[in-house]
């Protein structure tokens, strides 16, 4: 994508109502008024808190939002030019259940309330395969932690990806931190148990990896 291009998202996204960008220090600072307001102040009503991380171009999150009216969506990602598409999207359509948030997904927790959240998914994450890139694999322990102080006490995380070391890593972390495993498969094309909100919703990468013949896996997992 040009640099012009992303500039003129970057512009739109400002004008879009269903997009948060708060600043950095906004956060850090304690100064965020989202927090523990977001279904009051930002989707104006009471319904479930459903996250999207690493939401990219928004796919996801607008295939849930269409799929569960009766729920709130939100996609979060720092690459704002990505997601501006699943935001264009949502308007267009008139979705006031699926919003955006431009951030750092390590700042998760001083983003929402403790509770705050009922659901956590998290899409096609980069695998960071490399040792020292530990710290950025988004189920790793520290994250785990962060999730589970802003989610309800029966909420749950869900993972779909292409990465069998992302599955085997994930797996073997909840196994071993004694977390509570709802679902697990390693082709959820072959498996006749796939909820629907698995395999009813393909985002634009999801299709060039079927094309590739990999196998799409997903965990739903609670954390004790």
């Amino acid at each position: 994508m040009g640099s012009k291009n992303k500039l003129k998202r970057f512009k739109e996204n400002e004008t879009f109502n269903n997009v948060v960008q708060p600043t950095r220090n906004e956060i850090v600072d304690g100064n965020f008024k989202l927090k523990g307001k977001w279904a009051q102040d930002f989707f104006k009503n009471d319904l479930p808190i459903v996250l999207e991380l690493g939401c990219g171009k928004g796919e996801y999150s607008v295939g849930l939002a269409e799929k569960y009216p009766e729920k709130n969506f939100l996609g979060i990602d720092i690459k704002g030019a990505r997601f501006w598409r699943g935001a264009k999207t949502a308007l267009e359509e008139e979705m006031p259940n699926v919003g955006f948030l431009r951030t750092q997904i390590e700042l998760v927790d001083q983003i929402f309330a403790e509770g705050e959240v009922d659901e956590i998914w998290i899409t096609f994450p980069d695998p960071q395969i490399k040792y020292k890139r530990t710290k950025h694999r988004l189920t790793n322990s520290e994250f785990l932690q962060k999730y589970k102080k802003i989610l309800k006490p029966d909420g749950v995380v869900n993972l779909k990806t292409d990465s069998e070391f992302m599955h085997g890593y994930t797996l073997g972390l909840l196994h071993g931190e004694g977390h509570e495993i709802l679902h697990a498969n390693h082709d959820v094309y072959k498996n006749e148990y796939s909820p629907e909100e698995v395999i009813g919703i393909q985002t634009f990468y999801e299709k060039q990896y079927l094309e590739e013949n990999k196998r799409i896996t997903y965990i739903q997992f609670r954390i004790k």
